[in-house]
C-alpha cells in the first residue's frame, strides 16, 4: 500500500529521494509551493524560522545527502538561498517535484480501527478535504517552527514598553538598527542575531542562564566538523572531548576569558553553539555578557540575577520551539516537553504504521542522518529488514532515554539529542535485523 510524506523540507524530500528509488509508492503534501521547509527563507508555509543572513553551521561535505554532493562551487558554509537551490536540485534531479502535491495541508491523521498501521489521512487544499488511506505515514513537518517562549514568563514582562519577539519572527537586521538590544540564550541563532546587532545597534547585551562552549567553524584552515570527523569521529565520547577541548583551548581559549559564565556542563553534553565571530565581539566589547533576566523593572527596564540593571528597547528570546503536531489529536500522538518516545527515534511502537524523519538534533549534520532513517524504514517497508517486538523495543526506549539523562543536560532542547556516528550505527544495525526475536 502507498505511503505518506507529511512536508517537503529536508527530511520530507530525503524520504521522496528514497522511496521512489527502492520503488515504494507514496504521496507527498506540501502546505507551502516550494520544497526546502525552514531553509527556505519566507517560505509561504509560514513554517520557516530562517533570517536573511543565516548560514548552515555544519559544512557542505558532511552536511550533503549521501545520493547528491553539494556543487562544488557553494562555500564551506553555504547559505539558506544555496541551501534552498540545493533542494531544488535534488527533486528536479530525481523526478520528485511532480509527486508532491503543493499548496496541500494534512489536517487530520488517524489510525484505521483494526488495522496493523494503516492510517487515513484529511488533507486540505485548492479542491477542498480529501482523505486516503495509507499503510505508512513518514512525518516530516519538522521541530524548528512552533516558537517556545519562556517557561514561566518571566515577571513583568507584559508590562515591558519595549518590544519583544522570538528568534523564529527575526527576518532582516534592520529591527535591530540604533536600538538597545537583548538577546536571550546562547544557541546558534541567538549568536547570530547578537553579533548582527554589535553592528548596527545602539548597545547589545546577550543574556544566558547556562554558560555555552564556543566552537570556531575553521580550525587549521578547514571547517572544524571535517576536522572533527577525521580526528575523532570514530572515537569514545570521553576521547573526542579530551582532543576537541585541546583544539578550543589553544584556538580560542575559555569561555570565561569572553566574560560568559563558565559552562554547568563539559564539552560535548550539550549541542554546540558554532561561531567565529561571537568571542571577537565580545572581546571588542560590542557584546555585554549578561545572565539570566531576573525581571522587568517597569518602562524599558530589565534587572539580572546578578543584581545588574539595563534599559532596552527590544528582547530577542532565543528560546528553542516546542515539538508539535497540529494533525494528530492528543490522544493519538503527543510530545509533551519534547519528549518523543520512539524506537530509534523514528518508529512509534503504539502507533505501527507511524514513523518520525529528521525528529532528532545531531552533534553533527542531520541531512545524512534523516536520509538513513529512511532507507531502513524503506527496508522495513520491503520486508529486508525487522522490528523487535514491542516489549523489546519499549526496553530500548527506556535504556536510551537513560543514557540521554546521562549523557546531556536536562532541557526540552536536548531531548532529541543525539550524537552522529553511534546513532548512524545504531541505524545501520537495525537494518540487519532480519528477522523478529524468538
Amino acid at each position: 500500500m502507498k505511503a505518506c510524506i507529511i512536508g517537503a523540507g529536508g527530511s520530507g524530500v530525503a524520504a521522496a529521494q528514497v522511496l521512489q528509488a527502492r520503488g515504494i509508492d507514496y504521496d507527498c503534501f506540501e502546505k507551502g509551493s516550494q520544497v526546502g521547509g525552514n531553509w527556505r527563507y519566507e517560505n509561504d508555509n509560514g513554517m520557516s524560522s530562517a533570517y536573511r543572513s543565516l548560514h548552515i553551521n555544519t559544512s557542505r561535505r558532511v552536511m550533503a545527502f549521501r545520493s547528491l554532493p553539494m556543487p562544488d562551487s557553494y562555500p564551506d558554509y553555504p547559505d539558506h538561498f544555496q541551501m534552498a537551490a540545493y533542494f531544488d536540485e535534488v527533486v528536479d534531479r530525481y523526478r520528485l517535484r511532480e509527486r508532491i502535491t503543493f499548496h496541500t495541508e494534512v489536517v487530520d491523521v488517524v489510525p484505521v480501527e483494526g488495522s496493523a498501521g494503516e492510517w487515513d489521512v484529511t488533507v486540505e487544499g485548492p479542491e477542498g478535504r480529501a482523505t486516503s488511506r495509507y499503510g505508512a505515514v513518514f512525518v516530516a513537518n519538522g521541530h524548528h517552527w512552533d516558537a517556545r517562549w519562556p517557561e514561566p514568563a518571566f515577571p513583568r514582562s507584559e508590562d515591558f514598553e519595549g518590544e519583544q519577539i522570538h528568534a523564529h519572527e527575526y527576518r532582516e537586521p534592520d529591527v535591530l538598527r540604533g536600538k538597545r538590544v537583548l538577546v536571550l540564550g546562547i544557541g546558534n541563532s541567538a549568536v547570530d542575531i547578537a553579533v548582527e546587532s554589535s553592528r548596527i545597534g545602539e548597545k547589545t547585551f546577550l543574556a544566558t542562564r547556562r554558560g555555552a562552549w564556543v566552537l570556531p567553524k575553521y580550525l587549521n584552515g578547514k571547517p572544524i566538523d571535517e576536522i572533527a570527523n577525521q580526528v575523532t569521529g570514530l572515537a569514545p565520547i570521553p576521547v573526542m572531548r579530551a582532543v576537541m577541548g585541546r583544539q578550543l583551548k589553544v584556538a580560542v581559549g575559555d569561555p570565561t576569558d569572553y566574560g560568559l559564565p563558565k559552562p554547568d556542563h563539559r564539552l560535548l553534553e550539550a549541542h554546540p553553539t558554532v561561531s567565529s565571530e561571537l568571542l571577537p565581539r565580545l572581546g571588542h566589547g560590542d557584546i555585554t555578557a549578561k545572565p539570566n533576566i531576573d525581571r522587568f523593572t517597569g518602562g524599558r527596564g530589565v534587572r539580572f540575577v546578578d543584581g545588574s540593571e539595563e534599559e532596552v528597547d527590544l528582547v530577542v528570546y532565543c528560546t528553542g520551539y516546542k515539538i508539535t503536531f497540529p494533525f494528530f489529536r492528543p490522544e493519538i500522538f503527543a510530545a509533551p516537553d519534547n519528549k518523543l518516545p520512539l524506537f530509534r527515534r523514528v518508529v512509534s511502537v503504539e502507533r505501527p504504521g507511524l514513523y518520525f524523519i529528521g525528529f532528532i538534533q545531531p552533534l553533527g549534520p542531520i541531512m545524512p542522518l534523516a536520509e538513513a532513517q529512511v532507507e531502513w524504514i524503506a527496508d522495513l517497508l520491503t520486508g529486508q529488514a525487522a522490528l523487535p517486538s514491542p516489549a523489546e523495543m519499549r526496553r530500548e526506549i527506556a535504556v536510551e532515554e537513560e543514557k540521554q539523562r546521562k549523557r546531556f543536560i536536562a532541557s526540552k532542547r536536548h531531548t532529541v539529542e543525539v550524537d552522529f556516528y553511534p546513532y548512524l550505527r545504531a541505524i545501520r544495525r537495525e537494518r540487519k535485523r532480519d528477522s523478529l526475536p524468538a
